[in-house]
């Protein structure tokens, strides 16, 4: 073994790689990060389709799907992780790219239809994770009356089984990321 490569999941990743989470093993090969997944899933597993068929909306699953990670979670990140003006300058960013991303479900109930697919898992973490920070600073981050349509379409994925069945409780997720939010604030004085 030498000093670039690390153990993971009992497979060996070299430090090229972008050391990211989550990792899916499959037929003992290794995949990393999120939106990869996915997209093996549904190439593998055809029967449950994930993205649609239709190829003008296959296109936009991933598309907004990179706009919350790209746009949103670093929003986030700074209303979390900041404090005065720039937290505030950061959670209008994170307001107006929710709405921005609110705009992909109109006239839908998930973002690939009527039924949950790649976007909707790729994106629920973050507004679960909005949802969080914004209750941690005091604040709404995605205010019911401003964007109805994400409201409601959060509320229903997280009555899926299986989604629901996946998260951990809300309480949980406070109190872990109240905790790592001091820890961040302390470092950062």
């Amino acid at each position: 073994m030498d000093a670039e490569s690390v153990k993971l999941l009992g497979y060996w990743a070299r430090q090229s790689c972008h050391k990211k989470i989550p990792v899916l093993v499959h037929d003992g090969k290794p995949l990393a990060e999120s939106l990869v997944i996915i997209e093996y899933i549904d190439e593998t597993w055809k029967q449950n389709p994930l993205l649609p068929q239709d190829p003008y909306e296959r296109a936009k699953a991933p598309f907004w799907a990179k706009f919350a990670d790209e746009k949103i979670v670093p929003a986030v990140m700074g209303a979390f992780t900041k404090k005065g003006e720039d937290q505030e300058k950061a959670v209008k960013e994170a307001r107006e790219n929710l709405k921005t991303l609110e705009s992909a479900l109109e006239g839908r109930h998930f973002f690939g239809g009527e039924t949950i697919g790649f976007a909707d898992i790729a994106i629920g973490w973050i507004v679960c994770w909005a949802r969080v920070v914004g209750e941690i600073l005091g604040t709404s981050l995605i205010d019911a009356e401003a964007m109805p349509l994400l409201t409601a379409w959060f509320e229903d994925l997280f009555k899926v089984l299986v989604i629901k069945e996946c998260m951990p409780p809300y309480d949980k997720l406070l109190e872990h990321n109240a905790a790592f939010r001091k820890i961040l604030l302390a470092a950062s004085t």
